[in-house]
């Protein structure tokens, strides 16, 4: 075999391996997109049992074809306080045993039969059925989902197409003078161990390390024996990502990267050892024969498997060694932000949109409660209260800056119809509840000025303040539920309330008018009373907005000014709620 073969077979394998790991970009991101935002639920769930733990683990590898990909949204969770440290350990293991699964797929290329059936279970001949089944659908369907669908039946023909390429571009090795001495090398445990972390942690996906592994076994050069080390050592490789994306978190952060990399080094010794004691007391027969694509697939789950059987009972005692080696250095000092999420959590942005509107809801509720709040010391001023409303309005303004920044972020990848429109609802929703804080800051501006300048309403105006407060405390409630529990029908009780507060903020200024004409009030206290006014007005104004957000984040193709204009006119539904809040908070029943 002469130079120009040898470099032909390096660029074709450089090739089939660029084909290979761009496949299973392409399957992994759109196989997210397809679990939409159930992973982030699912996360919740199954953490709180060590077998739900390992199932969550590896259904979530499988789903995103990549064990380094979820050790790194571990990374990226517990750095943002979303998980316990202690909560990733089980899910490590499930994803240790899910990344098995795609050598498994690769293995099925081995098979050799005259049976149409038993070929057709062949990547490389149900692959192009898949590729054309897929562009079909990425082409003419209109369905997100099935676009998704559609990517990822042509990711996995690339995928497969790459390994051919990589196994047509090994197949040339054999006939290399001296190559046989080359692989004796690799009857020394410790040097399988290393080839197998390096090369993995270099293409940083041990998915793409074994299919490589096992294109190279087609040439019939290695055996069980060599495999089994290097599958070994290919486990610790694929802690390197997890290791770099770890650089720059806080403590508990790096505890992850570290466990992942401890699980993976322990198991390698405890098994590398008992092999090394096999090999050299009894030396089976098995070691000794060629290794195909499925017995490499067979070592990788077992070799998986044991792991967590092995180590998982002693979980307690891995995470008591892993605070030990690895400090906390944050316990004291906690940080002042309020929004901690990572940018590690983009790697899956199902779980990114999920925990955003999870921040979103919590800024929906402290807003609440600020605006209720401002409402009990209208005209009973208390500087305590008054000084916890000044804190939550400068978190209010460091969610907004802070969850805006993070959206924009989110915007910019491949979602789902679903992530996006949630999205858009969370976009559309931030500065209105940011609105609400400033809303109950002017409020308590107001109180303090009554309080300072010793002026009282009169029994009639506080009357006609407290009628509208009520129903302002019951569109602000209906505006929240709506956003947190994502409610249309309680988001279209919105805007039926919204104009009836309208009319009632115009009543209640005319009243005041002609109690000023009847000198029954000051002009003083009819400047505060228009400020109260103008930012009641307003904060109904920014519930309808929000209730419109819910609204057209449920809703394809939604025109919220046609709504607006469409449900005030012959709309019965519309009517009937108006109908009832007019008569619920009638000024009549304040004299």
């Amino acid at each position: 075999m002469d130079t120009t073969q040898i470099i032909s077979s390096v660029i074709g394998m450089l090739c089939g391996l660029t084909f290979f790991l761009f496949g299973m970009n392409v399957m992994s991101g759109d196989l997210e997109k397809l679990a939409g935002g159930k992973l982030e639920g699912l996360l919740k769930k199954f953490t709180s049992k060590p077998l739900l733990g390992i199932l969550f683990g590896a259904l979530i590898t499988i789903a995103v074809q990549s064990s380094s990909a979820v050790t790194v949204m571990l990374v990226g969770l517990v750095n943002s306080g979303i998980m316990q440290f202690s909560q990733t350990i089980f899910i490590i293991f499930g994803a240790n045993i899910g990344t098995t699964l795609t050598a498994w797929i690769l293995s099925l290329s081995g098979i050799e039969s005259t049976n149409i059936a038993l070929m057709m279970l062949k990547p490389e001949n149900f692959s192009p059925i898949l590729a054309f089944i897929g562009i079909i659908f990425v082409m003419f369907s209109k369905n997100s989902k099935r676009k998704s669908l559609g990517s990822v039946f042509v990711g996995f023909a690339v995928l497969m197409y790459g390994m051919e390429f990589m196994s047509s571009a090994m197949d040339p090795i054999k006939d290399i003078e001296g190559i046989e001495n080359v692989f004796i090398r690799f009857n020394n445990p410790l040097f399988g161990v290393l080839i197998g972390a390096v090369i993995t942690a270099v293409i940083q996906s041990s998915a793409a390390s074994v299919g490589m592994l096992q294109a190279l076994a087609l040439t019939g050069l290695i055996d069980i024996g060599m495999i089994i080390p290097i599958v070994m050592g290919q486990n610790i490789g694929t802690c390197i990502t997890a290791v770099l994306s770890s650089l720059g978190t806080n403590s508990k952060a790096k505890r992850v990267a570290f466990l992942h990399t401890a699980l993976n080094v322990i198991g390698t010794a405890i098994f590398l050892t008992a092999f090394w004691i096999v090999d050299t007391a009894v030396s089976p027969a098995v070691f000794d024969e060629p290794a195909s694509a499925w017995s490499i697939a067979l070592v990788h789950s077992i070799f998986n498997f044991a792991i967590t059987i092995v180590l998982s009972p002693f979980a307690k005692q891995i995470i008591k060694l892993t605070e030990i080696c690895v400090k906390d250095k944050d316990a004291a000092a906690k940080s002042k932000h309020i929004f901690v999420m990572d940018d590690r959590i983009l790697s899956i942005p199902s779980v990114a949109v999920s925990e955003c509107d999870n921040y979103t809801s919590t800024m929906a509720e402290n807003a609440k409660q600020m605006l209720l709040t401002s409402f009990s010391i209208l005209c009973d001023y208390d500087k305590k209260t008054a000084e916890w409303i000044t804190l939550q309005e400068e978190i209010l303004d460091a969610y907004e800056d802070d969850i805006g920044t993070y959206l924009v972020k989110i915007s910019a990848l491949a979602l789902s119809d679903e992530d996006s429109r949630r999205t858009g609802r969370m976009l559309h929703s931030i500065g209105n509840f940011e609105r609400l804080g400033d809303h109950a800051l002017n409020l308590l501006e107001s109180s303090k000025e009554i309080k300072e300048k010793k002026t009282v309403f009169s029994d009639e105006a506080y009357k006609e303040l407290t009628v509208l407060t009520d129903a302002l405390i019951e569109i602000i409630t209906i505006t929240v539920d709506s956003y947190t529990k994502n409610d249309t029908i309680l988001a279209g009780r919105v805007e039926p309330l919204e104009q009836v507060i309208d009319r009632l903020t115009e009543k209640v200024r005319k009243r005041h008018i002609e109690r000023l004409k009847a000198g029954e009030c000051t002009i003083e206290l009819g400047f505060i009373l228009s400020d109260i006014l103008n930012n009641f007005e307003r904060i109904s104004d920014h519930c309808s907005n929000i209730a419109v957000a819910v609204i057209e984040g449920a809703t394809d193709g939604f025109d919220a000014h046609n709504y607006l204009s469409s449900v005030k006119e012959g709309n019965d539904e519309f009517d009937s709620e108006y109908a009832q809040y007019k008569e619920k908070y009638n000024l009549k029943k304040a004299n």
